[in-house]
């Protein structure tokens, strides 16, 4: 049994995978199975696959490749790689990213050392020009740590968090097949199974913001229609074991599932969108801790239809501002 499996999903990557390859190539550890899981990918991502495994029979001999016959998106890809996953712990590299040549070994340790059933690294936010730290909480309470991200103030991405395969298979949990949007809503339900965890203070892996083909990015109706699904089957997740314990902080995801709408582009509809979903959850606003007062401000603003300063909020900050700081 391997120490370490990391599930790649492959899907329409022919222009990234060869980093992310590479990254995976030159990692220090080992005792490390790599399973890359094709999802019916159109391009030549699996032909680069290919080819690294002939340039590295020692890569290719700790390897599986695993093929979708049709497209099934990314939370499928995640579950075909955990059917058959060996390893003691689980990580996940979206194949448009890249890690740290010490990463895996890096984030094992520190789980061995802690006796922690999930690890979370810091990690750079990769353009084509530069790369930003970004920083995240320091918890080794289990619970504490769900709480903050359920109210946006930790990441619940899946690909910078070490997690011991038996919370998956001990508590039943897999990625919502056919509901792709929001599907890293699951590392919440982990961590609500886990009983210590452990966030190590380095940025170790690199997520890319280039790619416009990754599984990922999608949009319209059937994007909120995913995002609703997931958060919903997290809160009820969560009801059926802790009752009412997190209603409060499942207000707060409900707040920051749609907080998006928000910031995407000035258009009212999007406003008006925002105002018709979980319409219930707008007293919480101004409650939660764990997100920006200027956040706060804007949700509440669109709470009571003051739209011109939302607006505003988006010219100034999300097209000027962070259109200079994260080009």
């Amino acid at each position: 049994m391997a120490k370490v499996s990391v599930i790649i999903p492959v899907y329409r990557v022919e222009d990234f995978i060869g980093k992310c390859l590479d990254s995976l190539v030159s990692q220090t550890m080992d005792d490390v199975e790599y399973i890359f899981v094709d999802d019916a990918s159109p391009d030549r991502s699996m032909e680069i696959v290919a080819q690294r495994m002939s340039e590295n029979p020692v890569f290719a001999s700790r390897s599986r490749i695993l093929h979708h016959d049709v497209n099934k998106g990314l939370p499928a890809a995640r579950n075909t790689g955990l059917a058959v996953a060996s390893g003691e712990y689980v990580l996940h590299c979206d194949s448009d990213d890249y890690l740290e040549p010490e990463m895996i070994r890096e984030m094992y340790s520190a789980a061995v050392e802690q006796s922690a059933d999930i690890v979370w690294c810091d990690w750079f936010l990769t353009f084509s020009r530069d790369s930003r730290y970004m920083k995240e909480p320091d918890f080794t309470s289990a619970d504490k740590a769900l709480s903050c991200m359920l109210g946006g103030g930790m990441k619940y991405n899946v690909w910078n968090k070490l997690v011991r395969r038996r919370l998956y298979t001990d508590n039943g949990i897999s990625f919502p097949d056919g509901h792709g949007m929001g599907e890293d809503m699951t590392m919440m339900m982990l961590f609500a199974c886990a009983s210590k965890v452990f966030h190590l203070t380095k940025a170790l892996y690199h997520y890319v913001k280039m790619n416009v083909n990754a599984m990922g990015n999608s949009a319209g109706p059937e994007r909120l229609a995913a995002l609703d699904y997931n958060v919903r089957r997290t809160a009820d997740f969560l009801k059926k074991y802790f009752g009412s314990r997190y209603d409060r902080e499942i207000a707060f995801l409900k707040l920051q599932t749609k907080f998006p709408l928000l910031i995407m582009t000035d258009d009212w509809g999007n406003f008006r969108k925002w105002r018709s979903l979980y319409h219930d959850t707008d007293r919480y606003i101004m409650k939660n801790p764990y997100v920006s007062f200027r956040i706060r401000c804007v949700q509440w603003c669109a709470s009571h239809g003051l739209f011109v300063l939302v607006s505003i909020h988006y010219i100034l900050v999300c097209r000027l501002f962070y259109g200079v700081v994260y080009r």
